[in-house]
């Protein structure tokens, strides 16, 4: 009987470990690359790796080099030593599932998170808003009722560098992601209406927006998919290896 019950619990307990395992957003698989289970995509885990790998002095692209950069971009990764080449920029698609929403701010910016441009996008169809907003927790300028937040933006504190006001030239270290950048990050999705303009995310306010290629922001290389398994044994596997170990310790005594 108590071998029984012993089973139950411990059965109960590998459960709890694996659902709790299931439902994070953002997995560290080491080497340098953050997996989003939910979206299904890779991303570095340096988000200024353009800078880092010497690319560029700040990191700062027009939109066409983002692009380029992210295509040629060859990731070594020294966990499984692989090589990953298939990268691009982030992007988005209608948050309403079918068309984009241009005509937007004439009612004023959205802060619902229900429409292209604006506010506190948690809609899977945008990979930059649900990274910022979703996986890293961090708080839009605005609430969704329009209200001005004062623990907004990377720093958790209202200030656009950590310090105070002076925009744009920021960055911090905001959960497993490093180097992030408070400024803005380009989308590789293109504004349809004008073959000058694409999308992007500003990271010192939180909301989506379009400007023109030829502004510099910054780039977040992100690959679809997973990488492959980690050859060296995983926390799950280690649990599951001693819960295994225990259960027949416990037989034998049993018997």
């Amino acid at each position: 009987m108590n071998y029984q019950k012993s089973l139950v619990a411990l059965t109960m307990i590998a459960s709890a470990v694996v659902t709790s395992t299931a439902q994070a957003s953002l997995v560290d698989r080491g080497g340098g690359l953050l997996y989003d289970n939910v979206l299904n995509v890779t991303w570095l885990q340096d988000a200024n790796y353009a800078k880092t790998s010497g690319y560029d002095a700040d990191g700062g692209l027009d939109w066409s080099r983002a692009n380029t950069w992210a295509a040629n971009l060859v990731y070594h990764d020294s966990i499984r030593n692989v090589d990953y080449s298939d990268w691009r920029l982030a992007h988005n698609t209608p948050v309403n599932g079918t068309s984009f929403e241009y005509n937007v701010y004439h009612n004023g910016i959205p802060f619902d998170g229900s429409t292209d441009s604006g506010y506190n996008i948690t809609s899977l169809h945008s990979e930059l808003a649900y990274m910022y907003n979703v996986n890293l927790g961090l708080k839009n300028y605005y609430s969704t009722t329009g209200i001005v937040q004062a623990d907004f933006g990377l720093f958790g504190n209202g200030t656009y560098n950590g310090v105070d006001q002076s925009c744009c030239s920021g960055q911090n270290n905001v959960g497993p992601v490093i180097n992030l950048q408070a400024f803005a990050y380009w989308s590789g999705t293109e504004y349809a209406p004008d073959p000058d303009v694409a999308w992007n995310f500003i990271t010192v306010t939180g909301n989506q927006d379009q400007f023109y290629k030829y502004a510099h922001y910054f780039a977040w290389a992100v690959r679809s998919g997973d990488v492959s398994a980690v050859p060296l044994p995983g926390a799950g596997w280690l649990f599951g290896s001693g819960l295994l170990g225990l259960l027949g310790l416990m037989k034998r005594k049993a018997v």
